[in-house]
């Protein structure tokens, strides 16, 4: 930009600056001048107009340099925000009093003393009354365009729902202009919002498209419950209007809901969704200005886990993984900027138990985040060794090499919970290694369980996904077979918020709503597909169980301080259990004894 263009964008801006000080100085003396006429009856003597003036003049440079010392005439504040509309009322109240104060000082008083009161309520409402009616009139040169925009209807008139209206009416090339509010609250039924109106509850849906002649409805509640999702698209399907949604507040995470956060309906809004309310005080704890390191940061769960403890401001994040591809892309996901030889990324097998105690040893992490292990249920049926290489011994490496660690937090699985299959039994044993340690170490040593993550690297729903892609059919182990399922983004959500309220040595069960049929998955994700794709059942694998359970024997749902997670004593095993499985022996005596081991009786307490 040429100096001339920048000093005359300048002088624009500063003088655009004092034209609220000019709206305040006007204020001020009709406030002041009314005030002495309805005191005289419009009759004022030439003393008391003369003292009118003195007293505008004070009024005046009071205002100038009050309103200056709090940045009032300096752009600090938006337009007419509530910021500036509480700058402007704290500044009219001291000019008022500053001349009140002087009216009283003087011995011949040029006023009576309650005008300089009288004329500043008089110049607040004209001053209030200009900004308001300048913010209406950018707002309304702000809206959208009716005639090259669609109608739409929004569900739900919260938090939510008020963002997304406020982005909508601000943006002139907007597609979408709202024409109403549809809430289930009572007391809502006959609010406006930005002049815009509630017209009814869900059972209203209908014929506010109707009425409106709208053609979508936005679903506008950040938190809410899949089954809620579920009704509200089908009502509107059913009356033929298009159905979208805004994301989940664990997806939106550092910045409120705008107009590009709204999308197509996803199977996981409609199966996953759950109400989470998060202590982000705990949160930042323990985990702003940390160490944190998460081992298999490039499956699906750990780089979740990375993304998402990036926006706690930890003092270095450490990302450990075998896989450099999966590393990367996490990488990346968190810095577009990033380099391969940033220190973040560690390249490292949990298998290496010298490499582990080498990264630890050099590292020195404060908050660990296990997440590393094979979880493949039919594979590791097959390949029962793997398990116990990756994530029995695997494990145990690493909580070998965690000396000095404030917490461990060992990312386990439902499938843990009365285990029957490998997966199930090698993820209990992890259990119970990590509460064996916690009883021998320092700091917090706790495992989180929870059941399927929808999304998740090799997920039903992944598979699904694929299937549909390649024309179908879409495979279902059995008709009732049931899961339960949470989003990535909720479950990982849920496993930070847990371990910041975790004792040592316990599991912590993560609340994952009803089991959902895994033939309805199916079913949901055939009807988003763009063509039809058929169902076909192909009976249950070795080791899977028709319903997961959450809780395994003896283990009861205690809830003490969230309502999502639960809290259970694991019985510790001694590392010594572990030695008949590191024999060369086949698949068969090799699940036998994984079994056997999940079954062992606690050893008996030791103390720290």
């Amino acid at each position: 930009m040429l100096p001339g263009m920048m000093g005359a964008r300048s002088w624009v801006l500063r003088h655009r600056r004092l034209l609220p000080l000019l709206v305040d100085a006007t204020a001020w003396a009709a406030g002041l001048l009314a005030a002495v006429l309805a005191r005289y009856d419009f009759a004022p003597t030439r003393r008391s107009l003369a003292g009118a003036l003195v007293a505008i003049a004070v009024a005046v440079v009071l205002q100038a340099a009050i309103g200056h010392t709090r940045g009032l005439y300096r752009g600090r504040y938006r337009f007419a925000g509530f910021d500036e509309v509480r700058a402007v009322a704290t500044s009219t109240a001291l000019v008022a009093f500053v001349l009140t104060a002087i009216v009283l000082l003087l011995s011949q008083h040029p006023l009576p003393a309650g005008l300089p009161a009288l004329g500043g309520t008089v110049a607040l409402v004209m001053m209030l009354a200009v900004r308001y009616a300048r913010r209406t009139q950018q707002a309304r040169s702000q809206r959208p365009d009716a005639r090259s925009t669609a109608p739409v209807i929004l569900f739900g008139a919260g938090a939510a729902a008020v963002k997304l209206l406020d982005s909508m009416l601000q943006d002139p090339k907007g597609r979408y202009l709202p024409a109403g509010l549809i809430d289930d609250d009572p007391g809502k039924r006959h609010l406006r919002i930005f002049n815009v109106p509630v017209r009814g509850a869900r059972d209203d849906i209908a014929r506010a498209l109707a009425d409106t002649g709208a053609g979508l409805l936005i679903f506008a509640v950040a938190n809410a419950d899949a089954a809620l999702v579920r009704d509200i698209r089908d009502r509107t399907l059913a009356a033929g209007a298009q159905f979208k949604v805004v994301p989940s507040v664990t997806e939106l995470m550092d910045h409120p809901v705008e107009v590009g956060d709204v999308r197509e309906v996803q199977v996981t809004d409609l199966l996953g969704r759950h109400q989470i309310d998060t202590d982000l005080t705990a949160i930042g704890g323990y985990l702003t200005g940390k160490r944190v390191l998460v081992t298999g940061a490039g499956g699906s769960i750990g780089s979740e886990l990375c993304r998402q403890i990036h926006h706690f401001g930890p003092a270095e994040l450490m990302m450990l993984d075998r896989d450099e591809t999966s590393l990367q892309a996490v990488q990346l996901s968190i810095d577009p900027q990033a380099r391969l030889e940033d220190p973040a990324v560690i390249l490292a097998d949990l298998r290496d138990a010298a490499r582990i105690r080498e990264i630890f040893r050099d590292r020195r992490p404060q908050v660990v985040f296990h997440a590393a292990a094979l979880k493949h249920l039919a594979l590791l049926q097959r390949y029962p060794a793997e398990a116990v290489k990756t994530n029995v011994l695997g494990t145990l490496n690493v909580l070998d090499a965690a000396q000095a660690v404030e917490r461990f937090v060992n990312i386990s699985t439902d499938k843990a919970a009365d285990p029957s299959s490998v997966l199930g039994y090698s993820k209990r044993i992890t259990e119970r290694l990590t509460a064996w340690t916690a009883r021998r170490r320092q700091g917090t040593f706790l495992s989180v369980r929870f059941g399927n993550v929808l999304g998740s690297r090799g997920s039903v729903f992944t598979k699904f996904s694929a299937q549909i892609a390649d024309g179908g059919p879409l495979t279902v182990t059995h008709p009732d077979v049931t899961r339960y399922f949470m989003t990535l983004q909720e479950a990982v959500h849920l496993v930070i918020q847990a371990a910041a309220i975790g004792q040592d040595g316990e599991a912590l069960v993560l609340e994952m709503g009803s089991p959902v049929r895994i033939a309805e998955v199916a079913a949901q994700m055939a009807q988003l597909a763009p063509a039809p794709v058929a169902v076909e059942y192909i009976g249950l694998r070795p080791g899977e169980k028709l319903a997961e359970t959450l809780f395994g024997a003896g283990e009861v749902d205690h809830r003490p301080f969230h309502p999502l997670i639960s809290h259970v004593e694991v019985p510790p095993l001694d590392t010594s259990h572990l030695r008949p499985l590191l024999a060369d022996i086949d698949s068969a005596v090799l699940i036998a004894r994984l079994a056997e081991t999940c079954a062992l009786p606690a050893p008996a307490p030791a103390l720290r």
